[in-house]
């Protein structure tokens, strides 16, 4: 069923004022806003609630209800936003690599964002976690990009004559550029991702066993100066310079405090989420 996106409560939602019009100053600005407010986070998969990908679901839970969310719910959220801008926008298929060898094949489930803008193409992906780039990032492999935040870098792997056509085992690895060094942030074929894959993905994401959405608390966002991270237990403010400092929450109580001050998200007191990987008895 069409959905017809509130674009007046998504602004508001990420505290942008400007233009819309579909031009590169005003993505730029969207991906800037969208990270700096809506924060990413797995807690409804730890709460047993269903990801629900209808556009209106996501746009109760993320805009409306101030919630975050990950891959499949951020960026679908602003593939909407973009197209109803007027954007040529795509949705496309990615392995995320972030501290996995390259020898190592992860499963194809993250979804970010390809718009095509006076003749060239640009990446926009507000759902990776604590990696999200704060800005769009043109499709020019090799040459590193600046970006609000970290530098980021494409480069290629196998085979590729030109734009699109490669040969079976080429790939372009996004990377980010942490203490003078580049990691991997995740590879893609600029394979579109339908929704039925989407779908796939996003069950795997939220209801596999092995997933470590399943096993792991998380929730992160930029801020005008560097990023604030939640991974379990530990808490890291990280400054400009990449530099993180890290400290360790008390219980649960704390947590709930620290996701409501730290990333806007408000839970009733005495809720409590379900971590295989959480040792609460540990003292901090």
């Amino acid at each position: 069923m069409q959905h017809d996106l509130d674009l007046d409560a998504y602004f508001a939602r990420i505290g942008h004022a400007g233009d819309r019009a579909p031009t590169l100053a005003t993505l730029r600005a969207l991906v800037l806003a969208h990270v700096q407010a809506i924060p990413f986070e797995n807690l409804d998969v730890l709460l047993g609630r269903g990801i629900d990908l209808e556009l209106a679901a996501i746009e109760r839970k993320l805009v409306h209800a101030r919630r975050g969310g990950y891959c499949f719910e951020q960026n679908t959220l602003l593939l909407a936003v973009l197209q109803a801008l007027g954007y040529d926008a795509t949705p496309l298929s990615a392995r995320v690599r972030v501290q996995r060898p390259r020898d190592f094949t992860p499963p194809r489930t993250h979804v970010f964002v390809l718009v095509g803008l006076d003749g060239e193409r640009w990446l926009c992906d507000v759902g990776v976690g604590a990696l999200s780039p704060t800005a769009p990032l043109r499709l020019d492999v090799e040459t590193p990009q600046a970006t609000p935040h970290e530098p980021r870098r494409l480069i290629r792997h196998g085979a590729w004559a030109s734009g699109d056509r490669r040969s079976p085992d080429a790939r372009v690895f996004h990377q980010v550029q942490l203490a003078g060094e580049w990691q991997d942030v995740c590879e893609f074929t600029l394979e579109p991702m339908p929704p039925i894959d989407r779908e796939v993905a996003n069950w795997f994401t939220s209801a596999h066993p092995q997933s470590h959405f399943r096993n792991r608390l998380m929730a992160a966002r930029a801020t005008a100066t560097g990023r604030v991270t939640l991974l379990n237990r530990e808490l890291t403010h990280r400054g400009p310079d990449g530099i993180g400092d890290t400290r360790i929450l008390r219980d649960q109580d704390e947590l709930l405090h620290l996701l409501a001050a730290e990333f806007g998200l408000q839970f009733p007191a005495g809720t409590r989420f379900p971590c295989p990987w959480i040792d609460w008895s540990t003292p901090a």
